[in-house]
């Protein structure tokens, strides 16, 4: 053990993290999304709700403030009338650590798979909520 140090930044999120350049994508999703399918690199965090994880992650990570769309929900499937909780979080956490608050991209189940494949690297987590996916792009400091 290390003083100091968060349980959560296990060696290997720490390498996913620090190997990440500008403009490389992180998506952190919930424990429904296909992680395995849809990932160059996964790391598995069953413990951890994504709006915890978010958090944690922004405690290192710079969101892009080169591009218009920083930051991507996955959007409602047509005709579900589900309220994703985790999307006021997100914004709340984001906000927080940016000092602006930024709005999110929303994109169709489909459209958020091909850009997760795109990824860096996926983080899944054990969120149990619907639609507690979200993709940040890093930026510089």
């Amino acid at each position: 053990m290390l003083k100091n140090i968060s349980i959560n930044l296990t060696p290997e999120l720490y390498k996913i993290l620090y190997d990440m350049g500008h403009g490389d994508e992180l998506v952190i999703c919930d424990a429904n999304f296909p992680a395995s399918t849809n990932a160059k690199r996964l790391y598995r965090a069953p413990g951890i709700d994504s709006s915890s994880m978010l958090d944690f992650i922004l405690d290192y990570f710079p969101i892009d403030t080169f591009v218009s769309d920083p930051v991507v929900y996955m959007e409602l499937v047509e005709g579900d009338d589900y309220n994703p909780e985790t999307w006021a979080e997100y914004d709340k956490i984001i906000a927080a650590h940016e000092g602006r608050p930024i709005t999110p991209l929303k994109l169709s189940r489909n459209d958020f798979y091909a850009r997760a494949r795109e990824a860096y690297a996926v983080i899944h987590t054990g969120e149990k909520r619907r639609y507690g996916n979200v993709i940040i792009k890093k930026g510089v400091l």
